[in-house]
C-alpha cells in the first residue's frame, strides 16, 4: 500500500513530500491536484509512483474510478497503456497505467484484492484494449473481472488447472500430459 493518504482532497496528500512533488512535471503536479477534486468521493490514497501520480482505490471503485479518469476533462486518460497483476502472497494488486495524449502525463490506478476472491469490476466498457489484459490476469491469477464480455483462456488452453502466475504455483510438480 502506498503511504501518502490524502486527509483533504484539495491539498496535498499527507506522507508525499514537497521535493517529490515538485520533482512531477508541471503537468503531473496539475494531474495530481485534480485528482483529489475529482475523485472527492471515494475513499482512495494518492502518492507518487515512479514520477507520475497515482492512486489506491477499493476494488468496487475501480470502474467508476477508471471511467471518471477517462471522461473528466481535468485528468482526460484516453488509453490504459498496461494492466498488471501482483501476487503478494497475501493479496493481488492489480496496477492500471493510463496514459493522457494532451497535455502528455500518466497515472497509475492501483486496487488490492483479497487472494481468496480476487474480483473487480471490468473496465473493458471503458477502455477496449483492457480486454485482453483482463483475460491474461484471469488466466495467470484467477482474477475475476465482473462484467467482462469473455473471459475464455488467452495464454493457456481449455482445463488448463491452477494458476501459473501465482507464487504458490507448483512449477516442480506440474506435468503437462
Amino acid at each position: 500500500m502506498p503511504k501518502a493518504v490524502a486527509e483533504n482532497p484539495n491539498t496535498q496528500p499527507t506522507g508525499v513530500s514537497d521535493e517529490t512533488v515538485s520533482g512531477l512535471s508541471q503537468a503531473n503536479q496539475e494531474l495530481l491536484e485534480a485528482l483529489g477534486e475529482v475523485f472527492q468521493q471515494f475513499d482512495l490514497q494518492t502518492g507518487v509512483m515512479d514520477g507520475f501520480p497515482q492512486v489506491t482505490v477499493g476494488p468496487a471503485d475501480t470502474l467508476e474510478v477508471c471511467r471518471l479518469a477517462k471522461t473528466d476533462a481535468r485528468i482526460g486518460m484516453e488509453q490504459l497503456l498496461c494492466l498488471a497483476a501482483v501476487d503478494y502472497k497475501d493479496h493481488f494488486q492489480l496496477v492500471y497505467i493510463l496514459h493522457s495524449l494532451e497535455p502528455e502525463r500518466m497515472l497509475a490506478v492501483k486496487t488490492d484484492l483479497p487472494y481468496d476472491d480476487p474480483r473487480v469490476p471490468s473496465v473493458a466498457s471503458v477502455w477496449r484494449a483492457a480486454d485482453w489484459y483482463e483475460r491474461e490476469a484471469h488466466d495467470l491469477f484467477g482474477v475475476v473481472f465482473d462484467g467482462h464480455p469473455d473471459l475464455s483462456p488467452l495464454l493457456l488452453y481449455d482445463g488448463f488447472e491452477g494458476y501459473p502466475g501465482r507464487k504458490d504455483f507448483p512449477f516442480n510438480d506440474y506435468q503437462e500430459f
